[in-house]
């Protein structure tokens, strides 16, 4: 989760939200991402997005099979759906998303029996550090 918090330090950086994801495989870092919307011009460049793209890249599958991700934020639905159709195993996530999250927050799209992959999840690893830098970025926005 460290890794995730220094690439959504860089977003913050670049003033992109900042989140981050890393995608894991046999205890190595196989994909990383972090939110790059605005400077890529594109809606669907959020961190988890990212990460998926990077790890499938380096190990040249499409399912990310015996992976985990590890995201600062609580994916919203597009995310979660991503990572289910990729096949990781496990999510964690550090802090809820009260308005967009669809794992714990406003739906609970894992605990249903409408996908076709189960993903198992847990969050609230480093919460208050993923926390205190977004709540940091949005308060520097008003």
């Amino acid at each position: 989760m460290q890794a995730a918090i220094h690439l959504a330090k860089i977003s913050y950086k670049k003033n992109e939200v900042p989140v981050g994801a890393v995608v894991v495989f046999e205890n190595n870092i196989v994909g990383k991402g972090r939110n790059s919307m605005i400077s890529e011009n594109d809606v669907t460049a959020h961190a988890e997005i990212n990460a998926i793209r990077d790890a499938s890249r380096n190990l040249g599958n499409y399912r990310l099979i015996n992976c985990n991700i590890y995201v600062t934020l609580e994916p919203c639905h597009m995310c979660a759906k991503a990572i289910a159709d990729a096949r990781i195993d496990n999510l964690v996530f550090a802090t809820k998303e009260p308005k967009t999250g669809s794992v714990v927050s406003i739906d609970n799209i894992y605990d249903k029996n409408i996908l076709n992959h189960c993903v198992n999840y847990q969050y609230g690893l480093l919460k208050d550090e993923s926390s205190k830098l977004l709540k940091n970025f949005f308060r520097d926005k008003r």
